[in-house]
């Protein structure tokens, strides 16, 4: 009885790690940096990789889990295992991790950019230079992903989709939409209650300080380089007074904001406020589809420009299946996991492939592909488009709120 009770303890061990084959470990110990890519996907046929990615969008879980996962195992019989996590949350833990000497952790593959790539790049968290052994990275123009908000790639991460900062309104409530931040104020001193945006931290609250830093402060150029708190401090004072003048008119009179992403949606759609943000372009158009959002919703861009950034996947230093997140972080760069990542029902977000090095094909699909009837034209959303800033001026902009504004 006491063995059968070892052994029954030994498998349950076994299945909460996810060790279920001596081959799992082989996969961890080899330098697959030296290893041909026939036998990197070779090896990972048949094991388990756990992709730890921000979850706070219904939609984007459902392609990968929709998707994503039934073609991975069809095509490389690979068993993708989707683990919702802030990105922030992960860091952390592979600190840890590596602080304690754990050289086998437990994430395979992380979706990361900005600040969190530059922390995660400074403090060895990451595998290594591994963009070159993908197939699919030569389709990707390699200029366009050569930076992540200022901190070079250098290979450490693959890109994965394209994203650009966008105002959702219902137009069968505002007639006449603000087109820059000085509209913007009337608009809501006229409106009282009716506009907010997440509390920063949350990445979309703290993507549209930015986009305000940039309107009062006359532009990005001022914070392209390195943090430097002395012209921090003088550029970003129009800021905060535009931020406190605008927070009596705003939901709840600025006394609390929206916790995130998640919670200003609901406000939305619930009507409670009639205006949106997103740093998913086409997020509207997909949300008109699924019935979410009235077919009156559309976007719009201000005049002073709109962010927009690449995010990415990388794999971190002590992944447990190196070789399946490798071939997945490939997968999603695939002509056919981009095409469906950039339907609006699907999730709406851009590519990142250079479509002139595809074959005739796709060419054809993804220069066809219909973006939806709330998606402003690729012409208009490039032609604002502006660059990110450095990750220590994100952390400082954030920080600085709660001091100026939170209070």
């Amino acid at each position: 009885m006491k063995h059968k009770n070892k052994l029954m303890l030994f498998l349950i061990f076994m299945g909460t790690t996810g060790l279920f084959a001596a081959g799992q470990t082989e996969i961890n110990d080899v330098d697959w940096m030296q290893s041909s890519w026939n036998e990197i996907t070779e090896k990972s046929k048949g094991s388990e990789v756990n992709f730890y990615m921000w979850g706070g969008s219904a939609s984007i879980n459902r392609w990968i889990d929709k998707v994503v996962t039934p073609a991975l195992w069809e095509q490389h019989e690979i068993t993708l295992k989707r683990i919702p996590m802030d990105a922030s949350v992960f860091i952390n833990q592979l600190l840890a991790e590596k602080a304690a000497g754990k050289n086998r952790g437990s994430i395979d593959l992380i979706w990361i950019n900005g600040e969190n790539f530059r922390r995660a790049k400074e403090e060895g968290l990451l595998y290594g230079s591994f963009a070159g052994k993908l197939p699919n990275f030569e389709l990707v123009n390699p200029q366009s992903v050569s930076y992540d908000f200022g901190t070079p790639t250098e290979g450490w991460e693959v890109p994965y989709g394209r994203a650009q900062f966008v105002f959702e309104y219902d137009s069968a409530k505002v007639k006449n939409p603000p087109r820059n931040f000085q509209e913007l104020f009337k608009w809501a001193k006229n409106n009282p209650g009716l506009f907010t945006y997440p509390q920063p931290p949350d990445f979309t609250g703290s993507t549209f300080l930015r986009q305000t830093l940039y309107a009062t402060s006359g532009g990005y150029e001022s914070f392209s380089g390195p943090y430097v708190e002395q012209p921090f401090l003088e550029n970003s004072s129009a800021l905060w007074d535009y931020l406190n003048l605008i927070k009596p008119y705003l939901w709840q009179e600025g006394k609390t904001y929206p916790a995130d992403k998640a919670r200003l949606d609901g406000l939305f759609e619930q009507g409670e406020v009639v205006f949106n943000m997103t740093y998913t372009q086409a997020e509207a158009s997909g949300r008109i589809a699924d019935g979410r959002y009235p077919e009156t919703v559309r976007t719009l861009v201000f005049e002073e420009g709109s962010i927009s950034n690449t995010h990415f996947t990388s794999i971190p230093w002590n992944a447990p299946n190196t070789a399946g997140a490798m071939v997945l972080a490939n997968f999603l760069l695939s002509p056919e996991m981009q095409y469906s990542k950039n339907l609006p029902e699907n999730w709406g977000d851009f590519t990142v492939l250079d479509i002139s090095r595809l074959d005739a094909q796709w060419q054809e699909k993804l220069n066809s592909l219909d973006l939806g009837i709330a998606t402003l034209p690729l012409e208009e959303l490039t032609a604002v488009a502006v660059p990110e800033i450095s990750p220590s001026y994100v952390e400082a902009i954030e920080e600085s709120w709660n001091l100026e504004v939170l209070k």
